[in-house]
């Protein structure tokens, strides 16, 4: 990721969203940001924050997922939240304090998820032995040993290779039926095959906030219970009967635990969250404006001031340890069609120096969308068909006549950009849907202007229909 420069991480964006090229040109500035002051001395790069971005542009046009595909792109630690679960200090909800919780606990199932893939092959060769020694135990007196070849630990057994001309002992007449085992268990013969397995289970332990419902703000109260609680209760040993295929998995997950090192996977993810974690903030604009002080935004302006530390840089305590926000970079979005960026209280406005307004997409932009990303509507319903051995086919005029629908109920009803083309796809393609993996379904389709037509004409015209069914 620290070789891509700004114009190659937009290329990349590009195979995905359409238009937005301003968005897309500010976020790779950051990110790239981000690898530049990596390559800095210490005490230059602690001086260094990320500049905060602030996108303005109606639902459907793609700030969220411009947001995601960077994160994905750079492997980076990102959550999206919504502004609006949260609640000033002192009411019931949840504190804004847990944004920075839950980007830490997806730091370590990432890091987790990247150490487990180092290990795996190494998971699944423990368990194919512990599944062999189920299913042929060894004789007496053989023992399994370990040594390290070309860098990597196998296990072995310490009997000699069977001799030409000389009688086989037994347990060399086990190990020739041990490795033909082996082979059928690569092939699957042996998957529906049961056995019985002994397993490490952990008690399910469930902390219950007021009322008996797990409450919003005893979240990180909770977790710090469930802790305590397993710390209290160890895991226990249970014999389960199941099959070989089941066996495979549930032993390599308990294999896996033994061979990662949490502890060094929580500092690594501690370390990515605070370097390299992005903060996706949504509906930014419904917390903004003065609250009348009753009603359901009650606590709205209060919601600013408790992010404005946590954006500006502060220390968050979890249940792995201290995080810093100093460079977590926090990218907000909101629609803005009631309130303005203006509105937000200053000192919150200063923490998003950058900001930028997304255009309404409209024709064009979604006769693009169905043609050009790498992940088009298009494609997506053609390979679903495909499972049912129906080929779809979208001629040019058909693509258009979609994308015209699209932008004309946009326009008649509520602007809600490219989802709008989802609702529309779904309309036309429902006979084909229904009927596909019928025995009387045709085997090819084509979605020409005409077919899109026929399928919209009746709602198009009736606009109170098309309010409730596009």
């Amino acid at each position: 990721m620290d070789e891509l420069t700004p114009r190659q991480i937009v290329a990349e964006l590009d195979r995905y969203i359409v238009g937005q090229a301003q968005a897309k040109r500010m976020v790779a500035i950051a990110l790239r940001n981000r690898a530049r002051r990596r390559k800095l001395p210490p005490e230059l790069r602690d001086e260094i924050s990320p500049k905060n971005i602030i996108m303005v542009g109606p639902t459907g046009v793609g700030k969220t997922e411009i947001a995601r595909r960077l994160a994905k792109l750079a492997n980076a630690t990102m959550i999206k939240v919504e502004a609006t679960k949260y609640t000033e200090v002192g009411y019931v909800g949840r504190d804004v304090e847990s944004m920075v919780r839950d980007l830490v606990e997806n730091a370590i199932s990432l890091v987790r998820s990247e150490k487990s893939a180092e290990v795996m092959e190494r998971a699944q060769r423990e368990a194919e032995e512990r599944i062999l020694d189920i299913l042929l135990p060894p004789p007496p007196g053989v023992t399994r040993r370990t040594r390290i070849v070309d860098g990597k630990k196998e296990t072995y057994y310490d009997i000699p290779e069977p001799v030409e001309g000389v009688e086989q002992t037994r347990e060399q007449q086990w190990l020739r039926s041990r490795e033909k085992m082996r082979e059928n268990l690569h092939k699957g013969k042996l998957d529906d095959r049961e056995i019985e397995i002994e397993v490490r289970q952990t008690p399910e332990v469930q902390v219950l906030g007021p009322m008996g419902g797990v409450g919003g703000s005893f979240d990180d109260l909770g977790s710090e219970f469930r802790s305590m609680f397993e710390k209290l209760f160890p895991p226990r040993e249970k014999r389960m009967r199941v099959r070989v295929a089941e066996a495979k998995e549930i032993l390599t997950q308990e294999a896996l635990e033994t061979l990662i090192d949490m502890d060094k996977i929580t500092r690594e993810a501690l370390e990515r969250a605070q370097e390299s974690g992005i903060i996706f903030i949504d509906e930014i604009d419904k917390i903004a404006g003065r609250s009348s002080g009753h009603g359901p935004d009650v606590s709205r302006e209060g919601v600013q001031r408790d992010i404005l530390p946590i954006v500006e840089g502060c220390v968050v305590n979890t249940k792995y340890g201290p995080v810093r926000t100093d460079h977590i970079l926090f990218i907000a979005a909101g629609a803005f069609h009631i309130s303005k960026p203006s509105d937000l209280i200053p000192e919150l406005q200063g923490r998003f120096p950058l900001r930028c307004e997304l255009s309404p997409l409209g024709v064009d932009d979604f006769k693009r969308i169905l043609r050009e990303p790498q992940n088009a509507l298009t494609r997506q319903y053609a390979a679903l068909l495909a499972t049912e051995g129906v080929e779809l086919e979208f001629t040019e005029d058909g693509i258009d006549a979609i994308a015209e629908a699209a932008a004309f109920v946009n326009e008649q009803t509520e602007n809600i950009g490219a989802r709008r083309l989802h609702t529309v796809m779904e309309k036309v393609l429902e006979d084909v849907l229904f009927e596909a993996g019928e025995p009387d379904c045709p085997k090819k389709i084509v979605i020409d202007g005409e077919y899109v037509r026929s399928r919209l004409q009746d709602v198009l015209k009736n606009q109170d229909l098309s309010r409730f069914i596009l």
